[in-house]
């Protein structure tokens, strides 16, 4: 796919109505950046309006050996002539569901409360196609309550780590817990698929070694209720134990 192709989906994708202003919330976060220690973590301040970078962490060079001064020169087409050929159609495919469903599925008083998680590979300085996995909290909408401006993450991944493309879609309760809202894998159809989004949220606190009584609480169910999810993810996924679902996720993390 070419890029002028990808520019208008990804445009259509993300058209909006207005153009906002964040100067100072973007400057307090670039001081924060400072402070932060190197990791294989980077995070970037993304206008979907204009299809930019506001901002690039110091981190995005150590963990892509990349130079970020092209992605602050070229924006999002620089970064997207970097994305792995096969992901593209996914990618866009994912995103355009998840624009969707905000839209439709999410009230507009907890669109500020959505993070969205999805994932891809991309090429690093040396040539090697490593994994992407990107967290976007939005942070700025246009006119129509369409988020333009979010704060995004990039977990870097290596590259012998088979993933599937999914895409995720949480709003933050009022426990401060995200549930999940949407998901879906837009690769190959996996048994996990059978998975509800309720479980995925039990399936993820329970790694967090979290007992019933307390995701219930997080979650504002039962805890005769977190012990039926238990059973049936137990079910679904054809395995015994939590310690049994812990070693499925080393290897499979698109289950959540």
């Amino acid at each position: 796919m070419e890029i002028s192709e990808i520019k208008g989906i990804y445009k259509e994708v993300f058209k909006s109505y207005d153009h906002p202003s964040l100067e100072e919330h973007v400057q307090k976060i670039i001081e924060l950046d400072a402070y932060l220690p190197y990791s294989s973590t980077f995070f970037c301040i993304t206008n979907t309006r204009d299809l930019t970078f506001e901002y690039i962490s110091k981190n995005m060079s150590s963990c892509l050996g990349l130079n970020k001064d092209m992605f602050e020169k070229e924006g999002m087409r620089y970064f997207w002539g970097r994305m792995h050929p096969e992901d593209i159609e996914p990618w866009l495919k994912a995103l355009n569901e998840l624009m969707d469903f905000t839209l439709s599925e999410i009230a507009l008083k907890d669109r500020s409360k959505m993070s969205y998680t999805w994932n891809y590979r991309l090429k690093n300085v040396e040539g090697n196609y490593v994994n992407i996995i990107q967290n976007t909290t939005p942070i700025e909408f246009d006119l129509n309550d369409k988020p333009i401006i979010g704060l995004a993450h990039y977990t870097v991944l290596d590259s012998r780590i088979k993933m599937e493309i999914c895409a995720s879609a949480k709003l933050l309760n009022e426990n401060d817990e995200y549930e999940t809202k949407y998901f879906n894998n837009f690769s190959q159809k996996l048994l996990s698929d059978a998975v509800s989004n309720r479980e995925r949220d039990v399936i993820r606190l329970l790694i967090l070694n979290h007992s019933s009584k307390v995701i219930a609480e997080k979650l504002n169910i039962s805890p005769n209720t977190v012990d039926t999810h238990r059973r049936n993810i137990l079910k679904k996924l054809n395995i015994s134990s939590t310690g049994e679902l812990i070693g499925l996720l080393k290897m499979n993390s698109s289950i959540i």
